[in-house]
């Protein structure tokens, strides 16, 4: 992985997030208001299971968000969670595409904007955080909303367009008719420019 440029203070990060784990039971008791039930909505229509019978190789469920004025889908088999607007921890130095750091149920969690990827400034928006994974929390997505779980048909999707810068090129499978990117979740957690050494020995 290329060198970035800045040195990240761990320690005062560390710190940061210690005080973040102390905070965190009282974030937990805050009374829902209407957007926060209304995520909470989301976040348990992404537990259940789809009501749509998904058939191999054609029909995919999707949530769709929207993020720095750009509309994404990503399998639903890779979201574990939906955070609201969770506290983030910026790191000096680090790189634009990571946001910060938060913590889930004690665990540190890297989020990181998908804009740069797509030649696109970052957003300096709060939003919910999409928890992506497969068998554990790897990542979180910081999001402008989220706003729907669907069933996306393979014949729907257009190939992504040549503008697409190369890099990014791999992470999106295919384009809806609205313009939604759809990520290729494999490529997203296998990206080596999302993985970030949260150690004291080495910058990300």
């Amino acid at each position: 992985m290329p060198k970035r440029e800045g040195v990240i203070d761990f320690e005062k990060a560390r710190a940061r997030l210690e005080e973040l784990v102390r905070a965190s039971e009282a974030r937990e008791s805050l009374s829902g208001e209407a957007a926060g039930e209304q995520l909470d909505a989301r976040a348990r229509a992404l537990a259940r299971p789809p009501e749509i019978p998904v058939l191999p190789g054609s029909q995919r469920e999707v949530v769709r968000f929207r993020a720095a004025g750009q509309s994404y889908a990503l399998e639903s088999r890779f979201i574990l969670e939906v955070m609201r607007a969770p506290e983030l921890t910026p790191l000096p130095g680090a790189p634009p595409l990571l946001r910060g750091l938060t913590l889930l149920r004690g665990e540190v969690l890297p989020v990181v904007e998908l804009a740069p990827l797509f030649g696109r400034p970052a957003s300096h928006a709060n939003g919910p955080v999409l928890v992506v994974g497969t068998t554990r929390p790897e990542l979180g997505l910081r999001t402008d909303e989220v706003t729907e779980v669907a069933v996306l048909t393979g014949t729907e999707l257009l190939a992504a367009p040549p503008s697409l810068e190369e890099e990014a090129g791999a992470l999106v499978s295919g384009v809806s008719p609205d313009g939604t990117l759809v990520l290729e979740g494999e490529a997203l957690l296998g990206d080596g420019r999302l993985v970030f050494e949260l150690s004291e020995e080495g910058a990300v």
